[in-house]
Formats: structure tokens, sequence, C-alpha cells
């Protein structure tokens, strides 16, 4: 995976090069990255809901971590539409491209020790609802899926609120899907920059 080709981006965007992952990442070059971000409205809650994976404990980059609902890089000989694969690869739902709501290009950094990845991100957007019987994770990556509404999500990004309620499921190492529910801090999420999630959130808020 770290020798994977990506294409370097200059910081407007324009394409400048190509670099392996891992380079891309120890030097700080920016690059392409498809999100996609599962949300619909519950008619029988009357709410609108987000889903987010939990990243495995196997992960080198933070593990056990909620994170965006489906993500992965964009390679250098690909297409902005050859990222859905990564909600085919990560949830096992096949999602035709056709049927996610392009949310536009947002340019953000996450930076830690050792690595700094500077993205333009494809966000695009799921709306149809899923159940969590259809989802088939690849547990090496993933290992649950859980939601909270769009609005305590949003209060948590604003830190309005300081812990959010999820409902979801986890892996067992037997493979079976344990139902739960519990209360997070955004100390629970992978550190995306605030800005970024709020964009985010509220361009998906605009299609709900």
């Amino acid at each position: 995976m770290e020798t994977e080709k990506l294409a370097v981006l200059d910081g407007n965007g324009i394409r400048i090069g190509v670099a392996s992952r891992s380079e891309v990442h120890a030097k700080g070059y920016w690059h392409e990255t498809f999100h996609c971000w599962l949300a619909h409205y519950d008619d029988s809650r009357k709410e609108s809901f987000v889903y987010f994976q939990l990243r495995s404990d196997n992960k080198k980059d933070y593990p056990g971590l909620l994170d965006i609902t489906a993500a992965g890089h964009i390679l250098a000989d690909e297409k902005i539409e050859d990222g859905v694969r990564e909600v085919h690869e990560e949830l096992g739902i096949p999602v035709p491209f056709k049927e996610l709501h392009p949310l536009g290009v947002v340019k953000g950094e996450l930076l830690q020790e050792g690595m700094a990845d500077r993205e333009f991100t494809n966000v695009f957007l799921y709306t149809k609802p899923v159940s969590y019987e259809q989802f088939h994770l690849q547990r090496e990556e993933v290992s649950g899926i859980f939601r909270s509404t769009v609005k305590d999500f949003q209060s948590l990004i604003l830190d309005v609120k300081q812990e959010i309620d999820i409902e979801g499921f986890l892996i067992s190492k037997e493979g079976i899907k344990q139902r739960l529910g519990h209360k997070v801090g955004y100390h629970h999420f992978v550190p995306h920059e605030r800005s970024y999630l709020l964009e985010i959130i509220n361009r998906i808020s605009g299609r709900l």
C-alpha cells in the first residue's frame, strides 16, 4: 500500500508529478482522496443520521477511532469515480457511482508526527437508507459502523456538546455483529480539522 503511486498536486490542485504514497505523506505533498459519507433521513425517528466507520485496532494510523464512512486515495492512474471502490471494499455495499451526490472538493490537512497528510478531497454523499445487516466490513480496515444524528455531530464539532450518543455495531472476533450504543467525545474521532468537518456536515445537511 505504501508503494502505491499517487499524483502530486500543487497548492492549487494542479498535477505536478507522481510519488509513492509513503513519500507523499512523509514530505507533505498535496494529493487527491475520495471520501464518501452515508447519511439519510430516518422517517421512523424523524431525524437525519450520519454514519461513521470505526477504524480497526490493527490500522497503522488512528486505530480504534471513528472516521469518515468510507475513504481512500485516488491513485495516479485513476479517475475520481474509481474511488467508489472504497465503499465496496471497506463497507461491502455495492453502491453505483451514479447514485452518489457530489459535494465538491474540500482542501484539508491532517498532521501527526512523521506524517503530513495534505489532501484535495473529492467528497460524495450516499443518501439511501442502509440497514446494519447490509454492511459486510473489511475487518482488517473497519471493525464497526456507528451513527449519530446530524445535529448532534454538528454540535460536537462546534464544541456546543462535549459528548453525543452514537449507535451501531462492532464485529466480534467470531465475525458476529454486536449491537450497542454509547456516548463519545470529539477525541473519539480521527482529528480532522474542525473547519473541514463543519464544512462537510453543512454540505450534507443541505442535501437531506
